[in-house]
């Protein structure tokens, strides 16, 4: 059965793996370099209430994770957070995705967040479609600002914004 549940310390080697496939075989990320145990616990460490990590479990294995990360270290954008969403390559396309970010998304409004950031490389159509269904609009492009694998890529920008203030319209 698939089950959502907060990310902990026993997690860590999984979440690595997984992201360190992604790393070496996808755009999903820009990171180019494998992460060891450690450094993922770092990363671990640096999450709060305010920025959890969740893993998808099936039969209790871990198969996929999301996080909300700082966006910036500046004050005035504490209210933002930027989405991470990962899910094992074995598992793609079954609706694990869309279930973390549903719960990712429901997380962030309830610990305050106003403004959901992702960023997703050209080629990732079923994440961007993801998004988008799940409330992000897609607002601008940043036109070849990273290079993987040979080849510059573009970054598409999507945000979801709780309770908006102002209408930009």
């Amino acid at each position: 059965m698939l089950a959502i549940r907060p990310a902990s310390e026993m997690d860590i080697p999984t979440i690595t793996e997984i992201y360190n496939e992604a790393i070496l075989y996808t755009t999903a990320t820009f990171d180019t370099e494998i992460k060891t145990v450690d450094e993922r616990l770092e990363w671990f460490k640096m999450h709060d209430k305010m920025h959890p990590i969740l893993v998808a479990t099936f039969h209790d294995e871990v198969i996929g994770w999301a996080s909300l990360n700082r966006w910036s270290d500046r004050v005035a954008y504490d209210c933002t957070a930027e989405v991470s969403l990962y899910v094992h390559k074995d598992y793609r396309g079954k609706g694990t995705g869309k279930l973390l970010l549903e719960m990712l998304t429901i997380e962030g409004e309830k610990v305050g967040l106003h403004t959901l950031l992702a960023r997703i490389t050209e080629g990732n159509e079923k994440s961007i479609y993801l998004h988008e269904r799940l409330g992000f609009e897609n607002i601008g492009i940043l036109r070849e600002v990273g290079k993987k694998f040979g080849k510059y890529l573009d970054v598409f920008m999507l945000q979801k914004v709780f309770n908006p203030v102002k209408n930009w319209d």
